[in-house]
C-alpha cells in the first residue's frame, strides 16, 4: 500500500462546484445588484422550485434544518402536551427541535439492518397523547412511506418527516417530503443539495402550515410590524438560496452518481461480508440517493476504531454517523432514557463506520478504499485479534 497516495476525501465538494462556478458566482453577484438580501426573489423562486421536485405544493425557507423541524412541527400545531415519536438513532438535530417546539420526545428503536426508526416499535410506543410519527430518513434512505401511512392512518396521528439527508429520495412510489403534513430538509454544505453556508427548509402539502411558517420564520409576523405568534427569525438567505438555484438542476443527476458509487461499493465489498463488513441494507433500489455510504463492522478481526486508524495512515477519511444514540447523550438525560433502553441503536453506534461518498468519485478511488480494507483485514488473521472486537459503551 502506498502511503503517498492522494487523500481520499470523506467529501468533496469542490468537484461538485467547478463546473457551475461561474453560474454560482453569477447569480451571486445578481442578487448583490439587486440587493433583496432576506426574503428576496432568488428565495421565493426556489422555495417553489425545490417544493415541486418534492412533490409538495409549498416550500418555506429558513435559517437551518434544526428550525425546521422546530417551527415546522409548531406550524403543524404541535406542542406541549403533545408526543412526537422519533428514532433515538439520529442526528440530536432531531430531538432538539421536538423539544424546541415543546413537545414531549418519546423515542424508539431502529432496525438494525437499515438504521431505521423500527416501525413496530413505533406501534407499540403509541399513547393518547401521541400527536407525530417523525420517521427520519437516514443516510438518504426513506423509511417505508406504505408502512408508516398505515401506522398513522389506524391511530390517527401525523407524519412528520425528517429529511434532512434524502433530498429527492424515493420509496414505495413516493418522494422524500411528500408523505406528510410536512418535511424539514437541511441543505449543510455537505447534504445532497448543500448551500455555501447553512440553510432549511418545510415542504408541505398544507397551505394553512405554510402560511404559519412564513409567519413564525419572521418574527410571528404575517405582515410586517403585526405579529399575531410567538416568532422567531429564521430565513434562509436570499444569497444562499440563489446558490441552491444553480445547483438543483444537478441534484437528480448527481444522486445518480451516488447511487451507482455505492452499488461499485456493494459489488467489491461482497467478499469481505465474510469477515465482518456489511454496508447497511438497502430497501430502495435506485430510490436510495445515499447522503452516506455507510459500513457495519461486526464479528471483525478489527475493531472499528482501528480500521479508522488504518484508513486515515492511508490518506482514506471516513466518518461515524453517529457515534452516541440521543438517549445515552449526556445533554438529554433528563429524558429519563438509559443503556439498554434501544439495544440495536446502541450496537449499530458501536459498528457503523461511513466510507468516502460524493458525486465524482472514481472507481479507481473506490476500489482503492475497498482494497485498503481487504489488505488490513488479511494483515489481522481473526485468531490473533478476536480481544479487539468487544465493542464497549461509555455510560
Amino acid at each position: 500500500m502506498n502511503i503517498a497516495a492522494a487523500t481520499i476525501p470523506f467529501v468533496d465538494l469542490t468537484l461538485q462546484h467547478q463546473p457551475i462556478q461561474t453560474q454560482i458566482e453569477q447569480a451571486i453577484q445578481a442578487v448583490v445588484r439587486q440587493g433583496d438580501y432576506v426574503l428576496g426573489q432568488a428565495l421565493t423562486e426556489f422555495e417553489l422550485a425545490f417544493a415541486t421536485a418534492c412533490g409538495a405544493e409549498h416550500g418555506i425557507g429558513v435559517a437551518c434544518g434544526t428550525d425546521a423541524i422546530a417551527l415546522g412541527l409548531q406550524a403543524c400545531g404541535v406542542g406541549p402536551g403533545d408526543e412526537v415519536i422519533l428514532p433515538a438513532n439520529t442526528f440530536v438535530a432531531t430531538l432538539i427541535g421536538v423539544l424546541r417546539a415543546g413537545a414531549t420526545p418519546v423515542l424508539v428503536d431502529c432496525e438494525l439492518e437499515t438504521g431505521l426508526m423500527d416501525l413496530a416499535a413505533a406501534a407499540k410506543a403509541i399513547t393518547p397523547k401521541t400527536k407525530v410519527l417523525l420517521p427520519v430518513h437516514l443516510y438518504g434512505q426513506m423509511v417505508s412511506p406504505r408502512q408508516l401511512l398505515d401506522l398513522a392512518d389506524a391511530h390517527n396521528l401525523l407524519i412528520f418527516e425528517d429529511a434532512a439527508q434524502a433530498h429527492l429520495a424515493e420509496r414505495d412510489g413516493y418522494r422524500a417530503g411528500s408523505v406528510g403534513i410536512a418535511a424539514a430538509f437541511s441543505f449543510y454544505p455537505s447534504k445532497n443539495l448543500g448551500a455555501v453556508g447553512d440553510g432549511g427548509m418545510v415542504v408541505t402539502q398544507d397551505a394553512s402550515v405554510a402560511q404559519t411558517m412564513r409567519s413564525l420564520r419572521n418574527y410571528g409576523a404575517p405582515r410586517k410590524y403585526f405579529h399575531t405568534e410567538y416568532g422567531t427569525n429564521s430565513r434562509l438567505d436570499t444569497l444562499q438560496a440563489a446558490v441552491l438555484n444553480v445547483k438543483l438542476p444537478h441534484l437528480a443527476e448527481w444522486n445518480r452518481d451516488r447511487n451507482q458509487i455505492a452499488q461499485y461499493y456493494d459489488a467489491l465489498l461482497q467478499p469481505l461480508h465474510s469477515m465482518g463488513l456489511v454496508p447497511v441494507t438497502n430497501q430502495s433500489s435506485s430510490g436510495h440517493v445515499y447522503h452516506l455510504y455507510v459500513l457495519r463492522v461486526q464479528d471483525c478481526p478489527l475493531t472499528r476504531e482501528l480500521i479508522q486508524e488504518e484508513l486515515s495512515a492511508q490518506n482514506i477519511q471516513t466518518g461515524i454517523h453517529y457515534p452516541i444514540p440521543c438517549h445515552l447523550q449526556p445533554a438529554f438525560q433528563n429524558l429519563g432514557y438509559k443503556m439498554g433502553d434501544f439495544p440495536q441503536a446502541e450496537q449499530l453506534c458501536q459498528e457503523i463506520l461511513s466510507l468516502p461518498m460524493y458525486p465524482g468519485l472514481t472507481p479507481a478511488q473506490v476500489e482503492r478504499v475497498v482494497a485498503t480494507l481487504k489488505d488490513l483485514l488479511q494483515a489481522y488473521p481473526p485468531a490473533a485479534n478476536t480481544q479487539l472486537c468487544t465493542p464497549v459503551m461509555a455510560n
